[in-house]
């Protein structure tokens, strides 16, 4: 999982205040509702000492941001007044939260996000191809770019020579289209650096265009019989066979993590290890159980690969005035600031001592 994007919460200091939030559009009192809640969690952010301009500029994100159908959630983190993040969620947390700390908590965020495919979805027909939806590691958006349908076809059953002159002439087109619309599809896919490409609408016409494709995306591509364009047709086939195609991708990556991490035999295992290799920018991948009812803590000092388990460690870094905070909130600071990785894991995907462990970059003196 990329972390890139929680780098602006880092690049200033706190303290932070978080908050999640419920704030589903799907019930007449629906408006009424979000304000009662938003209240309950002011109240947790006054009785922990949140200064009131970062209150306030949280209450404005919560109850002025632009309502979606349906339900969802939000999750804000603010400082010094400014509501420095801002994302929906596409489902409600388990739980509203609030809280305040050096940093800001992004676990739940992170957690909530999940491991992001940028993926392509092609509808085609015997006219063409339609770029049906695209994403780029945020939410679907609708691309409208329609694949060119310059020769009209219309293939006729085989009869007569004359019908099957117009039948070869149909596949021409047909065949011009396929390739016209591969290419596009091809330069979007590396344009966005999608890792799967689906491509679903009539069988025929779906092997002519995959056929097309450089090889590079012809390995990353799955097939699909859903994405009917007929009126009225159920999206609900098309929808879960994309779903299940991203999934996969994400299985990949987790599978090669626990490879590589399971080839280091140990090193890298449990939090003080974590620790050490974070210090030196070692990490490439972590491994990591969320628990959000974990308790583990560590000190940090200003900078992210500040970290460490006991306070006096950071003394010799030159550190005046270490921090105790959560666990996973600091880890996610020296994660982002390195470029490394994360991988969420279930409890029994693998034997990490304290739920934690990373795939490291580089072996030393230290980690032998």
């Amino acid at each position: 999982m990329d972390l890139s994007f929680l780098r602006p919460i880092y690049a200033r200091p706190g303290p932070w205040a978080s908050v999640y939030l419920d704030a589903s559009h799907d019930t007449e009192d629906a408006v009424d509702a979000l304000e009662l809640r938003w209240r309950a969690l002011r109240d947790q952010l006054d009785q922990q000492g949140a200064d009131p301009a970062t209150v306030a500029a949280l209450g404005a994100a919560v109850t002025r941001h632009v309502p979606r159908t349906g339900e969802y959630g939000l999750a804000l983190s603010a400082a010094s007044g400014d509501v420095v993040l801002h994302n929906y969620l596409p489902a409600p947390p388990p739980r509203d939260l609030a809280t305040v700390g050096p940093l800001p908590h992004a676990m739940p965020l992170v957690a909530q996000r999940g491991e992001e495919i940028s993926w392509l979805r092609v509808l085609v027909s015997r006219t063409g191809a339609e770029i049906d939806a695209v994403s780029a590691g945020g939410l679907p958006r609708q691309a409208g770019v329609d694949g060119p349908a310059a020769h009209p076809i219309r293939k006729v059953k085989p009869g007569a020579w004359s019908q099957a002159r117009f039948q070869r002439a149909a596949e021409v087109s047909w065949r011009r289209n396929a390739g016209a619309s591969a290419a596009a599809t091809a330069a979007l896919a590396d344009q966005i650096g999608a890792e799967v490409l689906v491509v679903a609408g009539d069988p025929d016409a779906r092997q002519l265009l995959v056929g097309q494709l450089p090889r590079r995306w012809q390995s990353r591509t799955v097939q699909t019989d859903a994405g009917s364009r007929a009126v009225g047709a159920d999206p609900e086939p098309l929808t879960e066979a994309t779903i299940q195609a991203i999934a996969a991708v994400a299985a990949e990556h987790t599978d090669r993590a626990l490879d590589r991490y399971g080839a280091q035999q140990g090193r890298g295992d449990g939090l003080p290890a974590v620790v050490d290799a974070l210090q030196r920018a070692q990490v490439d991948t972590l491994l990591l159980v969320d628990d959000p009812s974990s308790t583990q803590r560590v000190w940090i000092g200003p900078e992210p690969t500040q970290i460490a388990l006991d306070p006096a460690d950071l003394a010799v870094m030159a550190v005046d005035e270490p921090c105790e905070v959560r666990a996973d909130a600091a880890l996610l600071r020296a994660l982002a600031a390195t470029d490394a990785d994360l991988v969420l894991v279930g409890p029994g995907d693998a034997d990490l001592a304290g739920g934690v462990g990373a795939v490291l970059r580089y072996s030393d003196p230290v980690t032998r």
